[in-house]
């Protein structure tokens, strides 16, 4: 911090972009390495369901991965957490998510189970029409 000299007005304090109860912050940049989206060939979506792969268990590959990774996993030890749990757990943006857990499917550390699509769904219709054939036997 500089002293102002006697007669000359004192430089105003350049505000920082942190508070000291913050403690030291990452940009999310820096957790993804620049990256805005994994080379996943999968698609993440908010509630795509996060399961952790055996080779998960392995205490080498915590030393490979960020805090980040290790807490994604840890999170979804017990129970598989969906895209959107995990960025509220972390408080981390989705965005930021999704790069991680794609770097942990590449390294097939853990599996991604997507939702049904819309239109893989079978009609109603059709399911009514099932019903009413049953009942009628």
């Amino acid at each position: 911090m500089s002293v102002a000299s006697p007669g000359s007005p004192e430089r105003p304090r350049t505000p920082r972009w942190y508070d000291d109860e913050a403690g030291p912050v990452v940009r999310p940049y820096a957790m993804t390495r620049g990256r805005t989206s994994s080379a996943s060939r999968h698609r993440l979506d908010l509630i795509a369901l996060v399961v952790p792969e055996p080779a998960a268990d392995d205490p080498d590959a915590d030393q490979l991965l960020s805090p980040e990774h290790v807490e994604i996993l840890e999170l979804c030890d017990d129970v598989p957490q969906s895209i959107a749990e995990l960025a509220s757990s972390l408080d981390l943006p989705v965005g930021v998510v999704r790069v991680l857990v794609g770097d942990l499917v590449e390294d097939e550390l853990v599996h991604v189970t997507r939702p049904v699509p819309p239109a893989e769904l079978p009609d109603v219709n059709i399911l009514r029409e099932v019903i009413n054939g049953l009942r009628a036997l």
